[in-house]
């Protein structure tokens, strides 16, 4: 499926294009023994297991040396979200103290996550500006905010996970620039199924990351959201934030393509797990207030073979209407 290009798509692009070329920073020193990077990466494996399934399945598809950058990225990304979720005393210099310890020339022995990222980053020469817009993306939740629109979520969006699909592009290698557009389209619908999967929990922390206007078009009021879960308007506007997350998914596809051929299947995994949620949500009326979607391990694994398939074809994946027989399963 093509999508045309929208202005916010752009936006993004031209962003990403930006961080691409401040290129990355070499650092000469030795960061560390091989048994010490060795319990770093191992840190960083752990953390990635204990807080992301999907992630860390998905990135078991990659050969042994990617598979260990992959969870390093997945860790530096992990300690700075924490830092804002999990810590009531966070601020912004808090949150760049991290930043510089994890970009330092000696980032040290003490902190795993920063010296295996450290490691990765030069490695995979990773552009220093992706990480840096990360944390800035980050640092929003500092002060939550409402989003007028979906064009001004999407540049939310883009702070806190199209940085991370970039920096994972670095890593599993791409033959062509246009990958980044493909990306910035696999990432916008991978943080809109989180902010759908999680409307409730965010929702007692006094965050709403729905857009503004869609809500009002469906009549719906962003102070009562809990009492209006059961109505038809909330269903249909689930429906329609679903189909557009879909279709950014679908358009995201021949991105994958332009991967190295060793980490196709993992990309296109991350993705498709990721769209099952989707169905689960829809599986269970829309509601994302009493009840967390998600598929079971096994449910995971079921999915395997067909997305492999998918990854040598490039075929995008076909969804069963809601409600219909193992439609979580189809291929």
């Amino acid at each position: 499926m093509e999508m045309a290009s929208s202005v916010w798509e752009n936006n993004l692009v031209n962003m990403a294009y930006d961080a691409l070329d401040s290129g990355a920073r070499e650092y000469p020193l030795e960061l560390g023994h091989r048994d010490e990077l060795t319990r770093a990466y191992r840190r960083c494996s752990d953390l990635t297991r204990t807080h992301s399934k999907t992630f860390y399945l998905a990135s078991a598809l990659l050969p042994a040396s990617k598979r260990q950058a992959m969870r390093a990225l997945y860790a530096f990304c992990r300690v700075s979200d924490d830092l804002v979720d999990c810590d009531p005393g966070a601020t912004q210099d808090l949150l760049q103290a991290w930043y510089q310890k994890a970009h330092n020339h000696e980032p040290g022995k003490d902190d795993a996550v920063a010296l295996a990222w450290m490691d990765t980053s030069q490695k995979y020469a990773i552009p220093w500006r992706y990480p840096e817009q990360l944390v800035q993306g980050v640092a929003r939740d500092l002060q939550p905010e409402r989003f007028q629109n979906f064009g001004d979520l999407t540049v939310y969006c883009y702070g806190v996970a199209c940085t991370v699909g970039l920096m994972a592009m670095q890593i599993v290698g791409y033959d062509s620039r246009e990958a980044v557009q493909y990306a910035i389209r696999l990432g916008v619908a991978l943080q809109m199924t989180n902010i759908l999967r999680d409307v409730g929990d965010d929702y007692q922390h006094g965050r709403l990351y729905l857009p503004l206007d869609e809500l009002a078009g469906y009549q719906l009021q962003p102070d009562e959201l809990p009492q209006q879960v059961h109505s038809r308007s909330w269903k249909d506007f689930m429906r329609f934030q679903i189909t557009r997350t879909r279709a950014l998914y679908a358009a995201s596809v021949p991105g994958i393509a332009m991967l190295d051929p060793d980490g196709r299947f993992a990309i296109q995994a991350a993705a498709e797990l990721y769209q099952g949620i989707l169905d689960d949500i829809e599986e269970h009326d829309y509601d994302t207030f009493t009840r967390r979607a998600s598929l079971s391990q096994w449910e995971k694994i079921k999915l395997l073979p067909g997305i492999w398939q998918r990854s040598r074809t490039g075929r995008p994946r076909q969804v069963s209407p809601p409600g219909s027989s193992n439609s979580i399963y189809n291929s």
